[in-house]
Order: C-alpha cells, then sequence, then structure tokens
C-alpha cells in the first residue's frame, strides 16, 4: 500500500506539471521524520529504528483570490471506510475580500488547543485526548472573517472528529483566533460534537501561546460536557508546554493532565464521552532538546526527547531527525 501511494504521489506530480495553465504551484516540499526510540521498564531494555512521517505538500493558486493546498502522508494506506484517510488537507481556499476567507474539502477539525493545532510532524507525544480521537481532519467547510487585524472569527460545519471518514456525523465548530496582547496568541473554540450514537458533546477550549523574548509558552485547557452531566468541569484535558529557544537550539519540556469522573454516564451506564473513559486520569509529560544545524527555517531539525506516560509507565529515549527538502519554492 505505501508502494501504491508513492506511485501515486508521482503521477499526481507528473499531472500537475501538465496542468500548468490552469494552476500554478507557489510551494511543493516533503517533509520526513525518523528516529530511535528506546523504552526502559525496570530493567527491560526495547529500542527500535522507525519513520513515522513521509509527507508531500502542495501549496498554489488557481486565480487570484482562490488557492488550494493539500498534505499527503505517503506512509498510511487508506481504508475502505476512509479512502482519503493518508490524507489531511484536500482543500480549495477562496479569498473574495480583504475579510472573508471560504474554505471547502478536506481540512483540521477546529478544536482549540495548541498541542492540537500543531503541525503533527513538530510533535513528539501527544494528550490521550489527542491520541484517541478516531480523526483530526475531515471534509467540511469553513468560512474565516477577520474582524480587526490579528482577530478573525471562524465558524466550521464537518463531519465529527468521533467518526471515521465520511459519516453522516458533524461537528459544529466556533473560534475565535487573535491577540489578546502582542506576546499573548489565542486559538479559543466552542464545539458541538456529534458521536456515533446521535448525541452531541460540547467542548470548550482556550488555547493560549505565550512569547516572552526568547521563551514560548503554550497553555491549553479542554472542558468535554454532555448537558446532563452532573458537573460540567469533570471532563477535561491541560497541557502546559515551555521552549527556551537559545541560538540554534531549543530546550522544551510538556506536561499533560486528564480526567473524566466516573460519574459520566448517562442512565444506561454509556459515557458521554467516547474519547475519555469515564473514572478515566492521564498524566503524562517529557523533556528535550531540539538542534538546528543551519537556520531556524525547518529544513533540518534534530531532537533528543525523554517522555513517559501513567499508563505505560514506560521511560522512552529518543534521538531523531526531521528534514524538509522543497521542490518548488516561490
Amino acid at each position: 500500500m505505501k508502494t501504491r501511494s508513492i506511485l501515486l504521489a508521482i503521477a499526481a506530480l507528473f499531472c500537475l506539471s501538465r496542468v500548468e495553465a490552469m494552476a500554478e504551484i507557489d510551494t511543493l516540499y516533503f517533509d520526513v521524520r525518523a528516529a530511535y526510540n528506546e523504552e526502559v521498564a525496570g530493567g527491560n531494555f526495547r529500542g527500535r529504528f522507525f519513520s513515522d512521517h513521509l509527507n508531500i505538500n502542495f501549496y498554489g493558486t488557481l486565480t487570484e483570490e482562490i488557492g488550494f493546498r493539500i498534505r499527503h502522508r505517503l506512509n498510511v494506506a487508506p481504508t475502505a471506510v476512509d479512502p482519503l484517510r493518508a490524507t489531511d488537507w484536500a482543500s480549495i481556499i477562496w479569498r473574495p475580500t480583504d475579510k472573508w476567507t471560504l474554505t471547502a474539502g478536506k481540512q483540521a477539525i477546529l478544536v482549540g488547543g495548541y498541542e492540537y493545532d500543531s503541525i503533527p510532524i513538530d510533535v513528539y507525544f501527544y494528550s490521550n485526548f489527542c491520541n484517541n480521537l478516531p480523526q483530526g481532519y475531515a471534509v467540511g467547510v469553513m468560512a474565516d472573517y477577520q474582524v480587526a487585524e490579528h482577530q478573525s472569527i471562524v465558524f466550521q460545519a464537518i463531519n465529527s472528529p468521533l467518526s471515521f471518514g465520511f459519516s453522516d456525523t458533524f461537528a459544529y465548530n466556533l473560534a475565535w483566533q487573535g491577540q489578546l496582547a502582542p506576546w499573548w496568541h489565542t486559538i479559543w473554540t466552542l464545539n458541538a460534537v456529534e458521536d456515533n450514537y446521535r448525541r452531541f458533546i460540547g467542548y470548550a477550549a482556550l488555547g493560549n501561546h505565550l512569547v516572552l523574548d526568547n521563551v514560548a509558552i503554550d497553555l491549553d485547557l479542554i472542558d468535554r460536557a454532555n448537558l446532563h452531566q452532573k458537573n460540567l468541569f469533570s471532563d477535561y484535558t491541560f497541557i502546559t508546554k515551555v521552549i527556551w529557544s537559545v541560538g540554534k537550539w531549543n530546550y522544551c519540556g510538556k506536561i499533560g493532565y486528564e480526567r473524566n469522573d466516573a460519574a459520566n454516564v448517562d442512565e444506561s451506564g454509556l459515557a458521554y464521552d467516547t474519547v475519555m473513559a469515564p473514572g478515566y486520569h492521564y498524566l503524562y509529560g517529557g523533556a528535550g532538546i531540539e538542534y538546528f544545524p543551519y537556520d531556524r527555517d525547518g529544513k533540518l531539525r534534530l531532537h533528543a526527547i525523554w517522555f513517559r506516560d501513567s499508563d505505560t509507565h514506560l521511560n522512552n529515549f529518543q534521538v531523531g531527525v526531521t528534514w524538509r527538502f522543497d521542490i518548488i519554492k516561490r
């Protein structure tokens, strides 16, 4: 399946080169991440080499007002339920005015929080919530209105993240993406998310990104609630990440805690939250360093990290490399 995906990507490149008169590719690049990971539990050691990202990325224009974006994972196979499982982005983006941006196609499901919003190749370990969502990208439509400089209100209607592929369950997402100060950036969302039992659960997500000189701090709080819950703040995720940048080095740390109260079930005992089981709590965290041998342009990055969680109690030690190579860059 991986070989077929690579051949399809090569064929797509050839086809796109034949339609230059209709569309212009402004940016085309591959990015890759590979690493060695050693799991340590007591006196037991288990190591492996792996590569978890091999992506092809397109950005281009059809007209002055209409552009497109594609990101396809060459190391992920499609399924019968989701034939576009390997494709994160396949969207047409229309900017009819300076204020409005309209997007249609496969795109990121708009849930707040900077861990969730980060490009996956830049995240070494995730929260339980992010790890266990059935899908983070789906087909839908989105409207973005810029109310002021660096302030946007966004509405999205899209297939539900609690289903797989092209389901008949939906999510309706409202976001404010902006700044409270030059050093305080936000992704705050309210989400009405339908599950496979035709129930809705609400997310209130507050993603905060603080930049203080050469220190960046992310503070994410995601509360998940069904209106029938006794306590609306009893199913939540809290994440803190810090990056201290010194020259070509990043010194990084992240910790998160998640909890869902055991009482968050309906009369039949069915959990309101199908991602985080009632009675479950999860603590995870880690630290590491990143080194950019050249410029901080993402073309080459080395990393060495440690992380651990309360489920497996494994200490993971990992060293790896991320690189990007441009085919077209305008």
